[in-house]
């Protein structure tokens, strides 16, 4: 998602909550701690110098069970980090404490913001050997009318 989708969003919204990919909820007394711009400088395994730039959130469970963020308070808080800190419209990573810092993509079901799982990947397969994997269509398999035992095609 981009800051721009998010502050879309938000303006539409009575309440903010977080969803966790295993469906559970942030607790609605959180904070965003940190709305920020990270820039990654990087060689990847390939030798290629990369560059890549997000916006950061920082979400906190806090202690105040009191404390709601409403979404006119983090466009208030995105608007200013935009303009303090020169934020392009980036896609956004999240940040949430659970048995350690997980970084999350964010998406948007309607209702709640998804924090969604990220992996990692070889930006260079073609050039530190790792093979790609073919890719196969469905219907060219379903056309084999059958498959006789010692064939090769099973």
């Amino acid at each position: 998602m981009k800051l721009s989708q998010i502050k879309n969003h938000l303006a539409s919204l009575k309440t903010i909550a977080f969803q966790l990919p295993n469906g559970e909820l942030v607790p609605n007394h959180f904070h965003v701690t940190e709305v920020g711009k990270v820039t990654k400088n990087f060689i990847d395994c390939g030798g290629t110098v990369r560059n890549e730039e997000v916006v950061n959130f920082q979400l906190w469970k806090a202690d105040d069970y009191d404390h709601r963020l409403h979404p006119e308070k983090l466009i208030n808080i995105i608007e200013l980090s935009e303009k303090l800190l020169n934020i392009a419209d980036l896609d956004i990573e999240v940040e949430y404490q659970g048995s350690t810092i997980g970084k999350y993509g964010l998406d948007f079901d309607g209702t709640n913001f998804l924090l969604t799982t990220t992996l990692t990947d070889c930006l260079a397969k073609d050039k530190c050997g790792i093979p790609e994997k073919p890719k196969v269509k469905i219907a060219e398999i379903k056309q084999q009318a059958s498959c006789a035992p010692n064939s090769g095609c099973c």
